[in-house]
């Protein structure tokens, strides 16, 4: 049935028009701002995952920086130590030497508290941001190791997230490698067989301890290097959630704005019907 009162035609195209013009925004809005899905009411559910993910790749960012910082702390150390190890091979080298009866031993003792000097100099200084793991006191505080935040560990979807830490113990070359008072000064022969044996305990020592945060300094950069690739592969997954496929959506715009055309040609077309009607009466 015809009227000139309600035009069903037009509603039906009117809605139409109204739908089409709805979907257009929606792609050119993800078209500008290259995000499929930027808020919640566009898709609850992914929307929530893409968040949670979000906040922990910041997490991990921050983790980054901190395992950046650990790593430069051991390395500092670990070069502290590779250096004493060379010192103390340095002063062995002076004891050998001080075997014989027909040497000068007051000037190999000299030469040997000279570099014990610069054995306590070094471990004095290899500190970074106030941490020394060459000391028994590493931050000042009394504390004998140093943690560096490795990770977060997440248990389901919106479980307990929980911190993980490498712990890299000092090496505590303040008490283990106490050559002013613990190696036997050189008078003679005798006394420097007594320090030949008492510096090859301390270089072994040296050469556990720069070994041991070698060992620290490689898990820490492993660690870095996990976290780095970790991130981006949640950073392409909440890309793979929640950004535009532009080739997608450049094909529906073209689509859209076509069937937007044939809807006002449409609307065009049924508000046209009650002139039509009119015609009948005048005949």
């Amino acid at each position: 049935m015809s009227s000139i009162l309600t035009n069903h035609g037009a509603q039906i195209a009117l809605r139409t028009l109204k739908t089409i013009n709805g979907n257009l925004t929606d792609v050119q809005n993800s078209i500008s701002t290259g995000k499929r899905i930027g808020s919640a009411k566009d898709n609850a559910a992914v929307w929530s995952i893409a968040k949670t993910m979000e906040s922990d790749i910041s997490g991990f960012r921050s983790i980054k920086d901190g395992l950046a910082m650990g790593e430069a702390t051991v390395a500092v150390a670990s070069a502290g130590a590779e250096q004493i190890v060379e010192k103390l091979t340095e002063i062995k080298e002076l004891i050998v030497s001080a075997q014989s009866e027909n040497v000068d031993h007051a000037t190999i003792q000299t030469d040997i508290a000279s570099k014990v000097e610069q054995v306590e100099a070094i471990i004095a200084a290899a500190q970074f941001n106030g941490a020394n793991l060459l000391s028994a006191d590493v931050d000042g505080s009394g504390a004998t190791s140093l943690g560096v935040l490795a990770s977060l560990n997440r248990v389901g979807s919106g479980g307990t997230v929980t911190a993980n830490e490498i712990t890299v113990a000092s090496v505590n070359f303040d008490n283990t490698l106490d050559l002013a008072s613990s190696l036997t000064a050189i008078t003679d022969s005798t006394s420097a067989a007594t320090a030949l044996t008492e510096i090859e305990d301390f270089l072994q020592v040296a050469i556990t301890g720069a070994a041991s945060l070698g060992s620290s300094a490689a898990r820490i950069e492993d660690q870095s290097d996990f976290v780095g690739r970790l991130m981006d592969s949640m950073e392409l997954g909440v890309s793979a959630l929640t950004d535009t496929n532009m080739e997608e959506a450049s094909a529906r715009l073209a689509a859209l704005k076509t069937q937007q055309e044939l809807a006002i040609q449409s609307l065009t077309i049924a508000n046209q019907a009650p002139r039509l009607l009119l015609e009948l009466f005048r005949r």
